[in-house]
């Protein structure tokens, strides 16, 4: 197991570093630049890799907080789900997307940078036993970031993970 992590990691920052157009955004212009998507979009995608989605409220509106919705979700971020399953093996679920409700910000839910994943034992381990742990948030919560520079900061009961890139994809 160990071995296929250290490979995992191999593999998802070698292709951060190779994959053009993939780079750590350096500016407030890059993070405007990016590729938006779908809710449909979104969806197809995740069910193509085995990624489930759920919302508190039953339903995917942008504008009410209580539902999970994936529209005007950047590319890379569908992408970097769909790394994370596979290079993981773990059943991921979102929780949160680009829905009114979570923190503003360039880098923000609203924006298309990030997603909320359900905790389970596998996905905890594999960001623990994979990334590098690099100190508590603002608001305190344990921040890990991946060999292509994503974080993923332990909200207690969910991941809340900011995608600058694929992960590798």
């Amino acid at each position: 197991m160990r071995t296929r992590s250290a490979l995992t990691a191999l593999a998802l920052t070698t292709g951060a570093l190779v994959a053009p157009g993939f780079g750590v955004l350096t500016s407030a212009t890059d993070a405007l630049a990016a590729t938006k998507i779908t809710h449909a979009t979104a969806t197809s995608m995740f069910r193509q890799s085995g990624i489930t989605w759920s919302s508190s409220g039953g339903c995917s509106d942008r504008n009410n907080p209580t539902c999970t919705s994936f529209d005007q979700l950047n590319l890379a971020t569908a992408q970097g789900a769909q790394t994370l399953k596979s290079a993981s093996g773990c059943g991921l679920n979102i929780t949160g997307g680009t829905e009114t409700g979570h923190a503003s910000g360039t880098y923000s839910h609203w924006n298309g940078y990030k997603l909320d994943f359900g905790k389970n034992t596998c996905v905890t381990n594999y960001v623990k036993n994979t990334f590098t742990y690099i100190g508590p948030r603002g608001d305190g919560a344990p921040q890990y970031k991946s060999g292509s520079g994503n974080i993923y900061a332990d909200e207690g009961n969910h991941w809340d993970v900011l995608y600058y890139n694929c992960g590798g994809c």
